[in-house]
């Protein structure tokens, strides 16, 4: 009788955890959803890539691959910077040129095919002049890559695609 009885005790033992375990399922599973979903809100209204990694793509390009583009003929930018608060005017005169990766399928069509984006170069121009001016004169001194990675993808919004891989500033001067 004794075992009869451990036996039926167990049982229910086993019933109740598997109740209560489903319980638990079922109030974690929604949260844990809601949580996601309040993250991937917060990593957008920052601006953030939830994928590790390089978001350019250039690390998957081999130098060999790439193109030069010397923005504007290979011309300095004079761009005028942010207000800093210190009441002087401060500018940015930079050497711009852009790495295309001459393996992708959309390199044939932009410009000649050959990486001449010169048909671009005023809006190529205006959309790094939209960028740097939105900085300071500290903020380009101090994080300058932040700053091409803003252009670099700006740029590959502007033509809907990743042929450009790559932003360089081939001379940079801050006043």
């Amino acid at each position: 009788m004794k075992k009869n009885l451990i036996t039926v005790i167990i049982l229910a033992l086993v019933v109740v955890n598997l109740v209560l375990t489903v319980l638990l399922c079922v109030s974690i599973i929604p949260e844990t959803k809601k949580a996601n979903e309040l993250i991937v809100k917060v990593c957008d209204a920052i601006d953030l890539d939830l994928q590790a990694g390089d978001t350019a793509g250039s690390l998957s390009v081999d130098v060999k691959d790439m193109v030069n583009y010397p923005v504007k003929g290979g011309e300095t930018l004079t761009i005028n910077l942010a207000d800093s608060g210190d009441g002087s005017a401060h500018y940015a005169v930079l050497g711009i040129s852009l790495s295309l990766d001459s393996t992708n399928e959309e390199y044939a069509n932009l410009g000649d095919g050959a990486g001449n984006l010169t048909d671009y170069d005023s809006v190529i121009t205006d959309t790094i002049n939209k960028v740097v001016s939105s900085h300071t004169l500290e903020d380009m001194k101090n994080s300058e890559a932040v700053v091409k990675e803003e252009i670099l993808e700006e740029l590959q919004t502007l033509f809907k695609n990743a042929v450009i891989v790559r932003v360089n500033f081939s001379s940079a001067t801050y006043q």
